[in-house]
């Protein structure tokens, strides 16, 4: 790779899952919007000239409370959430709500095991980098230690890396843009230590929460961990490689995103944007040409196929079919090799949150982060087992995948994906389930599932029998309509899955749009908060969510900045229910260049855990920076503020100062 394809990589990695991808669904499957438009424009909503006029009718009724003072205060009164709100802005550091405590309990570097080295950012090197805490914090996950709710392991997941902000002494400036040194071995190997995830016990003492560096359950997961594949595509020829004759041994996982914790108390590792990591071409008649076509691979916005054959499709075709998968970690076990369930399917999976239904199976809903692709849904064949959970350890392998269909009637459908079954046959390409796993997105394709506006995290509220699908936008949009009312779509929407009869088993339900998100201020976006909510309230590009163990929703966002938005990302507290439906409040917000990920509440709401990732990757259009930002020129130094530190991706906990319940 030249210096030229590879100085791509600091914009490209950096917008892995900002940008909303290539778009690579080569159907005419009718969008959510155009089934949005549809349904409307019977009712007679699509009255005028301009969509954005129309966009009322796709939300809730409850939700678009005319715009008086009665009725703003209603849903004030109303609201499940309570705290000072946090004014909307762009700054070096972070913000809270007044009355909470916002502490940060582990940044890229630190120590994961008491005989870990000290961060040195002018000396870092792969053996510390896997005994120390890795880059780019994204899904955060609590699982607690004997029952306790101030104590247990916080799992993270580090999605990827952003060189220009991390190295020293690689990054020049030319024509006011950045430009990257060749990649070097060392380097490389830095960055595949700092992928994967980290497990780390962490306990709460005398108020504050401390992680416990010698706890013997503490564990660095990388780029080169070895691993096993399981379920329906395991030891499929198309997973075989050089390095693994049998398809069922695979080393590392990459591009972790958000995630989940099973009902079991396992990790889950959701693999996304796996294309950047591959270089090399295949020929143009090779078995799987099409299947890397339809992901994007190779993107070659990483080096690492120049050290590695495996990152290299001409020299190893098959090593893509081992990413894109979900992986579980069983935190318990140290040594415990971690298992890509294939039985989830292959795509650029975000998240995978669950449930348990009525009848003791498991619900995964899973999204997969691309412009026009798909909301996925998997129930386990096995039922979850409380009182014994090594009878609940390969539930994973065995179950139904199902995509979805949204129709212009309010109704959806969850579409099995089984081999034999309709399209799913030999004579569409597919021989056996592996095949429809290994090419999940063609299956989805053949099957007329909705196309959809980059699904992100999806949430199960197994109470209520719903599920909130963060759609974070869609900028390659041609034709506005009532689900997408502007022509390059930037802000998004949050969809609401009701479940028929609240089963979150079933295989139909009804949809609408819960929020649709933008500045309200402004006519054209068509933004569909409740008149409760403030100029500090509204979000665009909503991304990753959690239902509190009081079925309260909570949304990160992913791509909010001074130009876009006039704000940096943050958690919002967002109301489903009662007058206040649509009301939403900035809780906690980011310093300039970060995304906001997690979110993570402990069961009994005294805390919250929140990852703050790839701080000062930006601020060119800030005017506290207003040039590139990169280790020697930062547009902020957080959160230690200290010049011999760089900015650092970091976890944070939020409390309350009174020890009482978040956002109460």
């Amino acid at each position: 790779m030249n210096d030229q394809n590879h100085s791509r990589h600091v914009f490209r990695t950096s917008q892995l899952e900002e940008a909303d991808g290539p778009g690579l669904n080569p159907t005419n499957n009718r969008t959510m919007g155009e089934i949005i438009a549809a349904r409307f424009s019977r009712r007679g909503f699509l009255r005028g000239s301009m969509a954005a006029t129309a966009i009322s009718a796709t939300v809730s009724p409850i939700a678009l409370l005319a715009a008086d003072d009665a009725h703003a205060q209603e849903a004030i009164e109303g609201s499940a959430f309570n705290f000072p709100e946090v004014k909307a802005g762009v700054d070096a550091d972070h913000h809270v709500a007044e009355g909470y405590d916002a502490d940060v309990l582990l940044r890229w570097g630190d120590k994961v095991f008491a005989d870990a080295p000290e961060f040195d950012p002018a000396n870092q090197s792969q053996a510390a980098q896997e005994r120390q805490f890795g880059y780019n914090n994204d899904f955060v996950g609590f699982i607690p230690l004997e029952g306790a709710d101030d104590h247990g392991l916080l799992v993270v997941n580090h999605e990827y890396t952003n060189e220009h902000l991390m190295f020293p002494g690689i990054v020049t400036i030319k024509d006011g843009e950045i430009e990257l040194a060749a990649a070097t071995e060392d380097r490389v190997n830095i960055e595949m230590a700092a992928h994967g995830g980290t497990v780390i016990e962490i306990r709460k003492t005398d108020g504050k929460w401390q992680p416990v560096l010698d706890g013997k359950l503490n564990r660095r997961i990388t780029a080169r961990t070895p691993m096993e594949i399981s379920g329906p595509a395991a030891g499929h020829a198309r997973l075989q490689t050089n390095a693994d004759p049998t398809g069922k041994e695979v080393l590392g996982t990459i591009n972790n995103c958000a995630g989940g914790v099973t009902p079991w108390g396992t990790y889950i590792m959701a693999e996304e944007n796996i294309h950047g990591y591959f270089m090399g071409t295949l020929p143009e008649d090779h078995p799987e040409t099409a299947n890397y076509e339809r992901m994007g691979i190779p993107d070659e916005s990483y080096a690492w196929g120049e050290f590695e054959d495996r990152f290299d499709v001409s020299k190893e075709p098959n090593e893509p079919n081992r990413f894109g998968w979900v992986v579980e970690v069983d935190v318990m076990d140290p040594e415990s090799r971690p298992k890509k369930r294939t039985a989830l399917g292959r795509f650029k999976h975000e998240g995978a949150e669950s449930a348990v239904a009525a009848d003791g199976r498991v619900v995964f809903y899973l999204g997969d982060d691309e412009r026009f692709d798909y909301v996925y849904k998997f129930v386990t064949a096995g039922k979850y087992n409380p009182d014994d959970r090594a009878a609940n350890m390969d539930l994973l392998d065995e179950g139904t995948l199902y995509v979805a269909r949204f129709d212009e009637d309010g109704t959806m459908e969850w579409l099995p994906m089984i081999h034999g079954e309709g399209v799913l046959t030999a004579e569409n390409g597919f021989e056996s389930q592996a095949d429809i796993l290994i090419e999940t997105r063609r299956a989805a394709d053949l099957l007329e599932a909705t196309p959809m506006d980059r699904p992100e995290d999806i949430e199960p509220d197994a109470a209520k029998g719903k599920a909130y699908v963060m759609l974070t936008n869609n900028t390659k949009r041609e034709e506005a309509d009532a689900a997408n009312p502007r022509v390059e779509n930037a802000f998004g929407h949050i969809i609401e899955i009701s479940e028929d009869g609240g089963d979150l088993t079933a295989t139909s339900g009804r949809w609408e749009i819960l929020v649709q998100c933008g500045d309200p201020s402004i006519a054209e976006v068509g933004a569909t908060f409740s008149t409760a909510t403030t100029e500090d309230g509204w979000f665009g590009m909503p991304d990753n969510c959690a239902v509190d163990s009081d079925g309260r929703l909570w949304v990160t966002t992913d791509g909010n900045t001074l130009a876009d938005t006039g704000r940096t990302d943050g958690l919002w507290a967002l109301d489903t229910e009662g007058s206040a439906r649509g009301t939403s409040r900035l809780f906690y917000r980011v310093p300039v260049g970060a995304e906001m990920c997690g979110p993570c509440p402990t069961p009994d709401l005294t805390t919250f855990f929140v990852a703050v990732q790839h701080p000062g990757d930006g601020g060119d259009d800030w005017e506290g920076h207003g040039r590139p930002s990169y280790y020697e020129d930062l547009s902020t130094r957080w959160p230690d503020f200290s010049d011999d530190m760089p900015v650092r991706p970091a976890v944070v906990v939020i409390t309350k100062q009174d020890g009482g319940k978040i956002g109460a």
